[in-house]
């Protein structure tokens, strides 16, 4: 029989790890499986992909594999490591090595009979920030080559943006057998019309009426969780910076919710308004831009 160089028909190197393949074998094996491929001649390509993979997948048998090749470029018979994987004569050709492998009947099953693992699957699940602090179910319309099936999935609370999930035997079907492979979601939070996400920690900026930053008091705060009451300091400025120390997600060790105040005039001022503030100008004699020489 013809020498195979089961390295090419994997699209190999001989200087190929074990993992690469284990990988290129699991790519080229759901590639050409007879159940799903499309490709005209998928159930030779399937067993010679096995075949190879027999071989290469055992270091022994590759060890052996590895003998032969040299061998058979040498003018000299070849002699099979003392292992004994490759048959026991004092010379062994191909066929022999295939025989002694696989047996009588094995080789024409080497492709058939292997059983592989699914594919793990990969899904973006898209939720709101309030749903971070109180959990969630989302319904996944996933797609494979064999079906399309509906997963109720359960977002757990104090989820952050691009954490992985991962739902053990939810990925792609194996075959012949396998194992399912793992279906990994990965969490985004959708835009927010008042929040900013970074990491655990949530920020919103806080309009402030003038009065209440120059007097100070308790205001109400909007939070993903609900609306709390803060404190705002006397004579606070745009930009001023307040902490509510584990108001951000709630994860295991919590992040903190932080908020800048920005100061912002009413749309329209009555006569009394403005006789106040034309009395309040008299009165404090403050030039905001001192510090600018002017």
């Amino acid at each position: 029989m013809e020498y195979k160089d089961y390295y090419k028909v994997l699209g190999l190197t001989k200087e190929a790890t074990q993992d690469d393949i284990k990988r290129v074998y699991r790519k080229l094996a759901r590639k050409y499986h007879p159940d799903i491929s499309k490709e005209d001649n998928a159930e030779e390509q399937f067993k010679e992909v096995g075949e190879a993979y027999e071989v290469l997948k055992d270091p022994e048998k590759r060890a052996a594999y590895d003998q032969l090749g040299e061998d058979l470029k040498a003018p000299r018979d070849f002699r099979p490591p003392p292992s004994g994987t490759a048959g026991t004569g004092q010379s062994a050709d191909f066929d022999d090595f295939l025989a002694n492998l696989f047996g009588q009947r094995g080789r024409a099953n080497a492709g058939r009979t292997q059983s592989m693992q699914g594919e793990d699957s990969h899904f973006k699940v898209s939720i709101d920030l309030e749903d971070a602090y109180r959990g969630a179910t989302r319904s996944l319309n996933l797609r494979s080559s064999q079906q399309d099936r509906t997963l109720n999935v359960k977002i757990p609370k104090g989820v952050k943006q691009g954490q992985h999930i991962r739902l053990q035997g939810q990925g792609s079907p194996g075959i012949n057998g396998g194992a399912a492979g793992d279906l990994y979601l990965e969490i985004a939070f959708n835009p927010h019309p008042l929040y900013r996400v970074e990491e655990l920690d949530v920020y919103l900026e806080l309009p402030l009426a003038p009065w209440e930053a120059a007097l100070g008091g308790s205001v109400k705060v909007p939070t993903p969780d609900g609306a709390v009451d803060m404190k705002i300091p006397p004579n606070s400025s745009t930009g001023r910076k307040l902490r509510l120390k584990g108001r951000g997600i709630p994860a295991q060790s919590p992040g903190d919710f932080y908020v800048t105040l920005k100061v912002v005039m009413p749309d329209t001022l009555s006569d009394k308004a403005k006789a106040l503030y034309s009395e309040l100008a008299l009165e404090q004699a403050f030039n905001p831009r001192a510090g600018m020489g002017v």
